[in-house]
């Protein structure tokens, strides 16, 4: 009788440990999924800030860029020469023996740096019947830059009146610089008159910037 209450006590003390370890594994199995969302919440954070942050693009990195001052066609290129920085004068450079005479229009270079300019001038003749335009003669147009101070010319050509003849009477000179549309008056320094002629003669005619060299117009 004692042996087998011994043996009966034996088995429950084990169906007990049996149970009991059978809950232990249970609750380790339940509590193992609801550690997962606590250890991912503070990573979730992190992801929003930190070094993943500071890739993009700040203000500082902005403010370098508009900061350069290199925009689109700068390039280093001098700005056209305008009207206002040109000081523009005309004088007679007629040389003898030509068919026909000449004035020489100088341009100087007034503005504080250099100033580029190329092409032909526009050209007008203010005379007692009216105004006469001068025609572009086929020289090429060479590209110039003018350096502070520096000046460029270019001729005026117009067929010479009979001497002491009548003629049109010239009254004045209007020169616009290439690529502007401001004008500047001058006085004709040139013979008091064109010869009349019934459109078969020699116009008047005007040089691009540059192809003519003299010195006399100051």
């Amino acid at each position: 009788m004692r042996v087998q209450k011994f043996t009966l006590a034996a088995l429950a003390v084990a169906a007990g440990l049996s149970l009991t370890a059978c809950q232990n594994d249970d609750g380790a199995a339940r509590g193992g999924p609801s550690a997962a969302p606590t250890n991912a919440s503070p990573g979730g954070e992190a992801g929003t800030g930190g070094p993943a942050g500071s890739e993009s693009p700040g203000p500082a990195d902005g403010a370098a860029t508009a900061g350069s001052g290199r925009g689109p066609g700068t390039g280093g290129k001098a700005a056209k020469c305008r009207t206002g920085g040109l000081r523009i004068t005309a004088t007679d450079a007629t040389v003898g023996g030509d068919e026909d005479r000449t004035v020489a229009v100088k341009l100087k270079n007034t503005g504080s740096g250099p100033c580029a300019i190329s092409g032909f001038a526009g050209v007008d003749l203010r005379t007692e019947e009216g105004t006469l335009s001068a025609k572009r003669t086929g020289e090429p147009v060479v590209a110039g830059t003018l350096k502070s101070g520096e000046s460029t010319y270019f001729g005026i050509h117009y067929p010479a009146g009979a001497s002491g003849g009548t003629g049109v009477r010239v009254t004045g000179l209007v020169v616009t610089p290439p690529d502007e549309t401001t004008p500047v008056a001058l006085a004709w320094p040139g013979a008091a008159s064109l010869p009349v002629t019934d459109g078969s003669g020699r116009p008047v005619t005007v040089g691009p910037v540059g192809s003519a060299g003299q010195g006399g117009a100051q």
